[in-house]
């Protein structure tokens, strides 16, 4: 199953090892540093057009990827609760 992250981006469910709110987790200085690092690195892909509200971790086939979308992440995760979640995937809801 694919999850549908904004503009026309899905990634399968299988590579998600996170969903967080922007809001919540950019708090933390851990957080912040290592959104700054993954955009050096050249791992953050925007796929918001809007504000904003969350980001997605993937990793597949050793490569990670950091979704930012406009999507909440209570959206997104209701969006994948129509095929029950895998037990990798780490929820933080705001």
């Amino acid at each position: 199953m694919y999850l549908h992250l904004g503009r026309d981006v899905a990634v399968s469910i299988k590579s998600i090892v996170g969903v967080f709110d922007l809001d919540t987790t950019s708090y933390s200085k851990i957080t912040r540093t290592f959104l700054a690092d993954a955009e050096k690195s050249g791992c953050v892909i925007n796929v918001s057009d809007d504000v904003p509200k969350s980001f997605v971790l993937c990793e597949e086939n050793g490569k990670k990827s950091i979704y930012i979308s406009q999507i909440s992440s209570a959206t997104l995760l209701k969006r994948a609760e129509s095929d029950p979640l895998p037990d990798n995937i780490l929820t933080i809801r705001g």
